[in-house]
């Protein structure tokens, strides 16, 4: 029972029924088929040769299939994480190299190693730093950058690879008078294919057909012969066992690159997984769990020359779509993959580079977010900033640093939208005893003697100062004739030492000018910490009611002054909380 809770496949497996073993067998072959020209793909993006997609989209994927939670997640090579890669390491050698690809292996390894001390010590919600506004503009920038890298081999054009948009457009403007015809017209040719296939059903592994017709068009018609760029020889069978370098110096350069794509390769996996999740009831997603099924995969993955891999949410929807049922059909076209490695690498010599730049151009359309900016447009600006900001650090400045200054730029405008949190004066729903924000109702009753403040946010030492403010600037506007200020508590769940000593001021302040303060609402644990820090025997117990309207109907009956004896115990006993 123990093993079980460990590991998943202990899980579902014992329970597989017979009548699934046909659903699970057509899903594994589509996948297999559909990862073999994506394997190839994503490894160019990566900056590596061909073998080492097709290495990466088998391995892990069997690591998954034991470990992982979701019965319908395809693991192997995605676009966006290919392209970090590459722009990570080319900083530290040439793509393509022998250095670049031991670095790539390492980075496998090292992003494995984190994301299974995430999953241990359930560190998963590190993933939340990620807002969606910085993902939709992170990924909408790193698809720009991944199509435009692959206009070269698209148009037969001599490109250097680079990371900034710009130096891509300006190399395709200065070399487009060297366009080689033949494979534009194969490239362009292989992209509506694509669409239209897909257009037809999503069932049909687009991106095979267009492999196969390139190979066999360029193959009887000699069109290498002629300019266009073939991928030419792959090498033939199973990954073999072989330790990462480990080199303390190396590691340490890629440490930085490691962390940032363990998450954003877990953060990948488990928006998809629990898309899909929401399509079944007969399992759930577990996040840690899935960060060391992940985590393992890289790692297992390094001993055979993999690079960094995470789940594809195309591979995954067509998986899903297919029919799965288990992970048994990952293992399926796992096997699909090894048999590709041992007889048909052959076969891949004559597919034109046109081919598979049409590939990645589609992916990477695929990838682009147009909905959520357009969205944002209408109901939060803010987060429109964010995004657009994070998609043009990302297309102009960098991969790395696109992602970084999303996240800072998030968390500074989250600090700062808490120092100025929404705060409202509240007035009576004429014949109730709701109280709501004079702003937005305009026929509740405000009654000049009485200040009802509702404060829409954490008390605390980031925002105090404004809390104070505002409360002086209502009291100024009410006039002389106020009276009586209540605070409604109902937001506040901890107070920490400014609060305290923020409500202590304020307390004072308006005491000094005899306008009595009194706070309705107050949770147990916001009441703990006033009466630990001696602040309430200030405020005053019957000072303190359960609702708004209690604490005017006191003020109006005269009732706040009670017996000396009247204690905390009392109060509590009254509050019934």
């Amino acid at each position: 029972m123990h093993l079980k809770k460990h590991i998943p496949i202990l899980q579902w497996l014992p329970n597989y029924k017979r009548s699934w073993l046909k659903s699970d067998l057509f899903a594994g072959m589509t996948i297999g088929v559909i990862l073999i020209p994506q394997g190839i793909a994503y490894a160019i993006i990566a900056g590596l040769p061909p073998i080492y997609g097709l290495y990466t989209a088998m391995i892990p994927q069997i690591v998954y299939v034991v470990l992982g939670t979701s019965r319908q997640l395809s693991v192997g090579p995605a676009a966006m994480d290919s392209l970090i890669v590459a722009s990570g390491i080319s900083a530290l050698a040439a793509i393509g190299s022998d250095h670049f690809i031991v670095l790539a292996v390492l980075l496998a390894f090292i992003v494995g190693l984190f994301q299974v001390l995430f999953g241990v010590f359930h560190l998963g919600f590190l993933v939340n730093f990620l807002s969606r506004p910085v993902i939709s503009g992170f990924t909408s920038g790193s698809a720009i950058i991944i199509g435009m890298n692959q206009f070269g081999n698209l148009l037969g054009l001599d490109l250097d690879r680079s990371n900034q948009m710009h130096t891509l457009i300006l190399e395709i403007i200065n070399t487009f008078s060297n366009l080689h015809w033949p494979t534009a017209i194969v490239g362009i040719t292989s992209i509506f294919l694509i669409f239209g296939i897909k257009k037809i059903s999503r069932k049909i592994p687009s991106a095979l057909v267009v492999v196969v017709l390139g190979i066999l068009v360029v193959y009887a018609f000699h069109l290498d012969l002629k300019g266009i760029m073939i991928l030419g020889e792959i090498p033939r069978g199973l990954p073999a066992f072989v330790v990462p370098v480990f080199d303390m110096a190396l590691i340490e350069e890629i440490s930085g690159l490691a962390l940032t794509l363990g998450l954003i390769g877990f953060m990948e996996a488990i928006s998809i997984a629990k898309s899909i999740e929401a399509k079944h009831n007969s399992y759930k997603v577990d996040a840690n769990k899935e960060l060391i099924a992940l985590g393992f995969g890289n790692i297992v993955g390094s001993f055979f020359q993999t690079y960094p891999a995470t789940a594809g949410f195309a591979r995954t929807a067509v998986n899903d779509q297919s029919g799965a049922k288990t992970p048994l059909s990952s293992l399926i076209a796992a096997f699909i993959i090894a048999l590709s490695l041992l007889f048909l690498t052959p076969a891949f010599f004559f597919l034109p580079k046109a081919v598979l730049a049409a590939i990645i151009i589609v992916a990477a359309f695929g990838l682009l977010d147009f909905s959520l900016p357009k969205n944002l447009l209408s109901y939060n600006r803010r987060d429109l900033i964010i995004l657009n900001s994070t998609l043009l650090i990302t297309i102009f400045v960098g991969i790395k640093e696109g992602i970084l200054f999303g996240i800072v730029l998030s968390l500074a405008m989250l600090i700062y939208k808490t120092t100025k949190p929404h705060i409202a004066v509240l007035g009576n729903v004429p014949g109730t005893h709701f109280y709501r924000n004079i702003k937005r109702f305009d026929d509740v009753i405000i009654q000049e003697e009485i200040l009802i403040v509702r404060f829409d946010a954490q008390l605390y030492f980031a925002n105090t100062q404004y809390f104070k403010d505002k409360l002086k600037e209502f009291a100024l506007e009410r006039g002389p004739n106020l009276k009586l200020l209540i605070i409604d508590g109902e937001s506040l769940n901890a107070l920490d030492s400014s609060a305290i000593f923020a409500l202590e001021e304020v307390h004072d302040y308006f005491s000094s000018k005899d306008i009595t303060v009194v706070f309705t609402g107050l949770k147990g644990p916001v009441r703990d910490t006033l009466v630990k820090s001696k602040l309430m025997k200030k405020i005053r117990y019957d000072h303190c009611f359960m609702s708004i309207q209690e604490a005017v109907d006191c003020y109006q009956e005269n009732c706040f002054e009670l017996p000396k004896e009247y204690s905390f115990q009392e109060y509590t006993k009254q509050s019934n909380r």
